[in-house]
């Protein structure tokens, strides 16, 4: 700094100079410091500080000069100090506070007070300009959400995704997704995007008393200094927002700051409430879309389903009337035992068909349903083995309870293992069949199983059958070999 001071002219006339060295950008930090620099250039002042306030009074910008790092955020005492507003259309956008070593004059006040006129206008320039910027950046933010949901990205790496880009764009040092769970007494931290993500995510969050609980009843957003609700990691001010799309209510977003870090002010609060609203009308668009899809495959497995039981069994049907029809009329027990064989071979061909028709009917996306996880047991018991193993899967696997369906899995299981272990058995059958009751019947050809295996093996099959309220039977035909019948009824 000069130590000698200009005449009060001269400081005006040095004043445009002044104004446009801080008028040239748009950056807000940048603007500020030109702005304090340029301030106690034109007066003499030995340091300075800009401080931007929102509304409330709260500090939402700093800049300084002349101070070391320590004292950054407060002046050195000074045996002179100049304080003078920002104001812009009425309201005050900050204080530039100078000091010096000798008292400012009247000339520097004017000085100053005329530069400041000029900073208000050039700092509410540079905010608007951070705003359009940061409505930018979250309008991305929300193309590339919508982009991964028409791709078929899952919804759950796209909430991740959602938290990621709210923690970004906000900077918050977490930002997290709570959802809903039954029976609606509490939300549970599904996804989490930064540091305590392992420490927070799984965390539940009650809906009486938590600052989440209170946006979920009420859809109005909120910045809050803390959590009403702690999630136990040292953080500070929050700001939650309501998921929805329509009237309903997906879950909570919460971007959090880090402890003793500046709140949210109300722009922010805005520019996340619509960035939640779109992301969750996305979601929605993303599940009718899917739904949608669903619905054509659904509809195209029917019409395949309809052809193979209007035209393929029953021309199936034909040649097998035909076949018995020649058996009949032939003499030779030769032929008669070969077209005996084609036609159990035919009626084999036919029950696969059919439980290929109760397949394409089972709702589409259903995962890993009964049918697949029957099919798994047998080959995995069987993987090793060299016996010959016929499976008859029938009927609608689909509408089988969950508790049901591990019961029967765990009965193939169980049956097939004992059989393989027990029985020498050549063949092996498994016959899975659905209609008012599920039926599990596992045959062989074997010696059977001891009495001391048979009592000890079927007894948690027995008990399965109980809690089901059905029943298990095993017979030993004549001709050989075991029969195990159990029996459920379906709800």
């Amino acid at each position: 700094m000069p130590e000698e001071t200009t005449s009060g002219r001269d400081r005006m006339d040095a004043l445009p100079a002044a104004v446009l060295a801080f008028s040239a950008g748009l950056e807000l930090e940048t603007t500020l410091h030109r702005i304090v620099t340029a301030a106690a250039g034109l007066i003499g002042a030995r340091c300075g500080a800009l401080t931007l306030l929102d509304e409330n009074g709260r500090t939402t910008g700093f800049a300084a000069t002349g101070v070391d790092d320590a004292t950054s955020r407060r002046l050195p005492p000074m045996p002179a100090v100049l304080d003078v507003p920002l104001v812009v259309r009425g309201a005050v956008l900050g204080r530039l506070c100078l000091g010096g070593e000798r008292p400012f004059t009247a000339d520097d006040e004017r000085a100053i007070v005329a530069l400041a006129a000029a900073a208000g206008i050039a700092v509410d320039n540079a905010r608007l300009y951070e705003e359009s910027r940061s409505r930018q950046r979250w309008l991305e933010a929300t193309g590339e959400i919508s982009a991964e949901l028409l791709g078929g990205t899952d919804v759950h790496t796209v909430l991740r995704l959602v938290a990621s880009r709210a923690a970004e764009l906000t900077g918050a040092v977490d930002a997290l997704i709570a959802l809903p769970v039954p029976p609606a007494e509490a939300l549970v931290v599904t996804v989490c995007a930064g540091p305590d993500a392992e420490e927070l995510t799984g965390r539940r969050i009650p809906l009486d008393g938590s600052t989440s609980g209170a946006v979920l009843r009420d859809h109005v957003p909120r910045s809050v200094p803390n959590l009403a609700y702690g999630l136990g990691a040292d953080l500070g001010p929050a700001l939650a927002v309501r998921l929805r799309s329509g009237e309903s209510t997906a879950g909570v977003l919460l971007a959090i700051r880090a402890s003793g870090a500046p709140g949210f002010d109300e722009h922010e609060l805005q520019l996340v409430s619509a960035f939640a609203d779109q992301a969750a009308l996305a979601l929605r668009d993303a599940e009718s879309q899917a739904t949608r899809r669903e619905l054509d495959v659904a509809v195209d497995r029917d019409r395949i389903a309809r052809d193979l039981h209007d035209h393929v069994i029953q021309r199936l049907f034909a040649v097998g009337m035909g076949i018995e029809g020649t058996r009949r009329r032939t003499d030779s027990p030769a032929v008669t035992a070969r077209l005996t064989r084609h036609i159990d071979q035919l009626q084999d061909v036919i029950e696969e068909i059919r439980s290929a028709i109760f397949a394409l009917h089972s709702r589409p996306g259903a995962g890993r349903g009964l049918r697949a996880r029957l099919q798994n047991a047998i080959t995995d018991g069987c993987a090793d083995s060299a016996i010959h193993t016929t499976v008859r899967l029938s009927g609608a696997f689909d509408r089988v309870p969950a508790g049901l369906a591990e019961h029967a899995e765990a009965v193939v299981r169980e049956a097939v293992s004992n059989v393989l272990r027990h029985a020498r058995a050549a063949e092996l059958a498994v016959t899975v069949s659905l209609d008012e009751d599920l039926v599990v019947e596992v045959s062989d050809t074997g010696i059977g199983m001891p009495e001391a295996v048979a009592r000890s093996g079927l007894r948690n099959l027995a008990q399965r059958a109980a809690e089901a309220g059905g029943s298990l039977r095993l017979e030993r035909p004549a001709d050989g070999g075991t029969c195990l019948r159990w029996t459920v009824p379906v709800p």
